[in-house]
């Protein structure tokens, strides 16, 4: 069963789509997953996966974030914090009355993740943060900020499908690479840029002893936008201080969009969602 719904959060409406497994009753207790898509993308990147998840006993709760996907820009204009996005999240999450849910992000959704994990006042179940590093994000900032100022020029969307070719990996079917390309073409530039400032300004690493939740740490081998070794030693950390507190998986031939490039994603992430309730034992590299 899905439900689509426009919240009123901070004065503009926000889009999120709720799926819910066949056959639930009102008063179920299901555990609920939050689906954060990448920069200038909407949560339609979930859409291959929702429907395996919720047949495993998930409540899927998949957001657009402000000025993304079908959910109105933010008052203030386009958002380069990504910790008003964690803000932003919070609100939803309450305005649906859900509390400690599972996340699962990619990219800035990765980052948003790991903003939400480290938050006190909200602890979370569990965390699965894709595509992201606990410290800056690898971008010139000072080109983006000047690509605000000229963004739509009639080569950004050429320029957004081969980006997204340039980010997948090896083992990506390429007529997949390309639908996944053709898709991406929709974002607004406005919005991926301001994104993307977000993403290169972000940093939790003096915050990774707050984490209020175990976590898992998602790599690919292949993706240009992180470097998956700073990421397995950021697992390392946490688990220095907080034993079997973080997960990292390093996923071969796979590159920044491991849910619209892995076959059945929905699968591997309810492994991995089954994973966090058992002690780490190894942080092995995960070959699919």
């Amino acid at each position: 069963m899905i439900e689509a719904r426009y919240l009123d959060i901070d004065s503009a409406l926000g889009f999120v789509e709720i799926h819910t497994p066949e056959g639930t009753l009102p008063g179920d207790k299901l555990p609920t997953l939050l689906c954060l898509h990448t920069a200038g993308q909407s949560g339609v990147q979930w859409r291959r996966v929702c429907g395996g998840l919720t047949a495993r006993g998930y409540r899927v709760v998949v957001p657009d974030l402000p000025g993304h996907g079908r959910s109105e820009p933010a008052l203030s204009g386009p958002v380069t914090d990504l910790v008003a996005y964690g803000d932003w999240l919070g609100r939803l999450l309450d305005i649906l009355d859900i509390e400690k849910p599972y996340v699962l992000g990619c990219s800035i959704g990765g980052k948003l993740t790991l903003e939400m994990a480290t938050r006190p006042d909200r602890p979370l179940s569990g965390a699965i943060a894709m595509a992201a590093e606990t410290g800056p994000g690898r971008v010139g900032l000072s080109g983006l900020r000047r690509e605000l100022e000229d963004v739509a020029g009639p080569s950004r969307a050429e320029r957004t499908y081969l980006g997204t070719l340039a980010s997948v990996g090896r083992a990506m079917d390429p007529a997949a690479a390309h639908l996944a390309g053709l898709m991406h073409k929709r974002e607004d530039p406005e919005i991926s840029s301001s994104d993307l400032l977000g993403w290169g300004g972000h940093d939790v690493r003096d915050r990774l002893t707050d984490l209020t939740c175990p976590i898992h740490l998602v790599a690919g081998t292949d993706d240009p936008w992180i470097n998956a070794d700073a990421v397995g030693e950021a697992a390392d950390q946490i688990n220095a201080s907080a034993p079997g507190r973080a997960r990292f998986s390093r996923l071969e031939a796979v590159g920044h969009y491991p849910m619209e490039e892995i076959d059945d994603f929905a699968g591997v992430a309810a492994r991995w969602l089954a994973d966090l309730r058992r002690p780490v034992r190894e942080h092995a590299a995960v070959t699919l």
